[in-house]
C-alpha cells in the first residue's frame, strides 16, 4: 500500500492551533477563507463566553467524541460485496469527525457561527449529530464483525 502524502497545514494566526486551521479549511468554500474565519473564531468565541473555558480544548474534546475508532469498507469477495470493519487511521479520524461536525451544523436554522459553536459544544458533551453519526458508524462495524477476516 502507498503512502499518502499530506499536505502540512500552518497553525491558524490567532490560536496557533493547527486543529483550528484544518476546521477552517473545512468550512471554506470557494477561496473565501476571511468567512470561513469569521465562522470558527466566531463560534470559538460564543464556547468560550457560555462554557468560560478555552476553547481550544473544547475542539480538540468535540473532535475526540465525533472520531470514530472503526468504519466499515465494501469488498468483493467471490461475486459478494461485503461491509468488512477496518480500524480508522488517526488522520482520517479528524477529517471524518470534522466532517460530521461541520455538516451537523449545517443542517439547522440560524447563523452558521451559532450553528457551529452549539455543534461544537454537544459534541463536547457527547451528544449532537455528529456523536449520533459516529455511533451508527460503529454499529455498523459491530453488525459486520463476522466478516472482519476479509480485512485487508
Amino acid at each position: 500500500m502507498s503512502k499518502k502524502k499530506f499536505i502540512e497545514v500552518k497553525p491558524d494566526p490567532i490560536y496557533s492551533d493547527i486543529t483550528v486551521a484544518k476546521l477552517i479549511n473545512y468550512i471554506m468554500k470557494k477561496g473565501k477563507k476571511s468567512i470561513a474565519c469569521k465562522i470558527v473564531y466566531g463560534a470559538l468565541d460564543i464556547i468560550k463566553e457560555k462554557t468560560k473555558q478555552g476553547p481550544i480544548e473544547f475542539l480538540e474534546k468535540a473532535i475526540q467524541n465525533a472520531s470514530p475508532v472503526l468504519e466499515v469498507r465494501s469488498k468483493r469477495i467471490g461475486g459478494a460485496n461485503y461491509q468488512v470493519p477496518v480500524e480508522v487511521s488517526k488522520e482520517r479520524r479528524v477529517a471524518l469527525a470534522m466532517r460530521w461536525i461541520i455538516q451537523a451544523a449545517k443542517s439547522g436554522k440560524g447563523s452558521m457561527t451559532e450553528k457551529l459553536a452549539k455543534e461544537l459544544m454537544e459534541a463536547a458533551g457527547n451528544t449532537g449529530n455528529a456523536v449520533r453519526k459516529k455511533e451508527n458508524v460503529h454499529k455498523m462495524a459491530e453488525a459486520n464483525k463476522a466478516f472482519a477476516h476479509f480485512a485487508w
